[in-house]
């Protein structure tokens, strides 16, 4: 079989920095579609067991395999990958034309077909066909979730502010009716919990206004040489009004400088993550608690620490507390400020820029929530 070179200008779009993984038995098949899809970098597997074990190692864009192979045949790998991550795209090449075939590696979930012997301007296009459909299939799932997203969250805001509008509301108007006496006792007892209302939708739409536009910002992470000492303390000064009014004491255990060398980070995101941590803390920690801010050093990661002695998570919240639009609510009160999306996103941008965001909490222990993050 010949394989016409093709001048890189006409390599496709679609294969351009995308990774394909080749699994054949034979070695002569693998380099012949290798040749051909050369806008790939490339992977190779002698068989379906190799390609199972590489792919535990290695994510790829595209896996294409042969299906009559030693030790895993192709529609054993394919049922494989696909319980593992049904995104994963997998086009099967096969000498086999029978309908009993076609139809399991179908049920099994293949993205599409290639018959031996192979035609290679017929492999380029199909793999190109696969991409392009898999990346429009991508396009409109990011499209509903988005749509999903800012419905869930109109509709959050709409409950949060219904309960602090319609006390507020019901207030003026008994005061404007002449039905509450300002000589009577008990409307100084009212005035203060509407103005507890009126605090509470202050700070509930200071938060909209935080959280719409990480909602509506898509870009993606811009990492750059970042200061990170001079965003944790310009962000724990900015906090300590609030830890103030609550009577808490707030210590910062922050070497200077802190890391000596300045770290790949996407500032605006790591600044959102502490910031949505120490919220929390402030949040949730009782008068006169207290809450603590460490960041430490070791040869591979930077550590930053909050910890409280607010009354910690249970067991059976520890589950939830990533999850979008949750909120736990120890007093029971229905009145906990924010929109449940602060760890949502604090542990997506932590991890965008390859750390972690971990919690440990006992109930009535406080909680201690650690942002670990690779040294350059």
């Amino acid at each position: 079989m010949e394989l016409a070179q093709r001048p890189q200008s006409e390599m496709s779009l679609q294969q351009q920095g995308k990774t394909l993984l080749i699994v054949d038995d034979e070695p002569i098949i693998r380099d012949l579609c290798a040749r051909a899809l050369k806008g790939f970098e490339i992977l190779q597997a002698n068989d379906g067991q190799e390609a199972a074990d590489l792919l535990k190692q290695q994510d790829v864009d595209v896996i294409l395999t042969d299906v009559m192979m030693p030790r895993l045949n192709g529609l054993d790998l394919l049922r494989q990958i696909k319980e593992a991550t049904p995104d994963q795209v997998v086009i099967l090449m096969t000498g086999y034309t029978e309908k009993e075939v076609i139809l399991q590696a179908l049920k099994a979930g293949a993205d599409d077909f290639i018959s031996k012997p192979l035609n290679l301007l017929q492999l380029r296009t199909t793999v190109d066909k696969v991409l392009e459909k898999r990346t429009l299939q991508q396009q409109l799932s990011n499209l509903q979730r988005a749509d999903k997203l800012k419905s869930d969250f109109l509709g959050l805001i709409s409950h949060k502010l219904k309960t602090p509008a319609t006390a507020i509301s019901l207030f003026i108007q008994n005061i404007a009716e002449g039905i509450m006496d300002p000589d009577d006792p008990g409307f100084r007892e009212m005035l203060g919990m509407v103005q507890a209302e009126t605090l509470h939708m202050e700070h509930l739409i200071q938060d909209l206004l935080y959280f719409s536009q990480i909602i509506l910002d898509d870009k993606p992470t811009q990492l750059q040489p970042v200061e990170l000492g001079k965003i944790i303390r310009q962000l724990c000064a900015a906090m300590q009004p609030l830890a103030s009014a609550k009577k808490q004491q707030f210590d910062i255990k922050v070497s200077v400088p802190f890391p000596p060398d300045p770290l790949d980070l996407d500032r605006e995101r790591i600044a959102f993550a502490l910031r949505a941590l120490l919220d929390n803390a402030i949040k949730f920690t009782p008068e006169s608690g207290s809450i603590q801010f460490e960041a430490t050093l070791t040869e591979q990661q930077v550590k930053l620490i909050v910890r409280d002695t607010g009354p910690g998570i249970p067991s059976a919240e520890m589950k939830k507390v990533f999850s979008k639009f949750y909120q736990i609510d120890p007093a029971n009160s229905g009145q906990v400020r924010g929109f449940g999306l602060g760890l949502y996103y604090a542990r997506e941008f932590v991890r965008s820029m390859g750390g972690e965001l971990s919690l440990e909490s006992s109930q009535s222990l406080g909680t201690v929530a650690t942002i670990a993050l690779p040294r350059n």
